[in-house]
């Protein structure tokens, strides 16, 4: 499957069928409104179907009397994505929030599993198993981490922009929003929009989302945000019209 300059890849019938169920409240469709909407994005019926039946087999999504829903798991990775969207902020006073992983022994699948709901958690390794960022949002702390981390909250020594510089690659970041931006903008594709849109969705979840005085200037988050926000209210209509 071809690859380009941003390392997006052509939309696939399970990556459709996500698209229109992650951007869907609640995340359930009929099973014709599923063939509508991928027939729209250039995929057939057949594959379509192929592929519905396999994501139910690996529990990706769950039969319903009429289509098809997304498993308790996917559910989670859609609230993960509406926040990325709407991360909820509070004033920064100049401390962090810093976790310990306390659990030792654990085996290699449930230490990288812990390692990307911390990062979920827009945290970044400062070392090995100590965690970090700025505390200004506000979010609920999942009951299960309490097992396997301590969390308190404190402020470095050091320069705070040193710091972040260490702990994100926020030029980086910035650098791949503003292509996307273009990309974006410039096509009219709905496909292509599509398979765009969802890269700009990983991105955002990405996001460290940083209080105001420690981010460059002119940081493109905002502007990408919203540039999906009113994609993503248009297209089930322009889907499933």
């Amino acid at each position: 499957m071809p690859v380009d300059d941003l390392g997006l890849r052509p939309l696939s019938a399970r990556s459709v069928v996500l698209s229109l169920l992650l951007g869907t409240h609640p995340p359930e469709l009929a099973a014709r409104a599923l063939v509508r909407g991928a027939e729209r994005l250039g995929i057939a019926d057949r594959t379509l179907r192929v592929a519905l039946t396999r994501m139910v087999a690996t529990g990706d999504l769950v039969r319903t009397g009429t289509g098809y829903r997304l498993a308790d798991r996917l559910v989670h990775r859609q609230q993960r994505q509406d926040a990325a969207l709407e991360p909820a902020t509070r004033p920064w006073r100049g401390r962090w929030e810093i976790v310990v992983v306390t659990a030792v022994g654990r085996p290699a699948p449930d230490r990288a599993e812990l390692r990307a709901e911390l990062t979920g958690l827009r945290l970044a390794e400062l070392r090995d198993g100590v965690w970090t960022r700025p505390a200004n949002l506000r979010r609920e702390w999942p009951a299960a981490l309490t097992e396997v981390t301590t969390r308190f909250v404190g402020q470095p020594a050091g320069a705070p922009a040193a710091l972040v510089e260490a702990l994100w690659d926020l030029p980086g970041w910035a650098d791949r929003a503003r292509r996307l931006q273009g990309r974006f903008a410039a096509t009219t594709d709905l496909a292509d929009q599509v398979t765009v849109a969802a890269a700009i969705v990983r991105h955002l979840v990405a996001d460290p989302v940083l209080p105001a005085a420690l981010l460059p200037a002119e940081w493109p988050a905002a502007r990408l945000r919203a540039s999906y926000a009113r994609f993503r209210a248009d297209l089930p209509g322009r889907l499933l019209e």
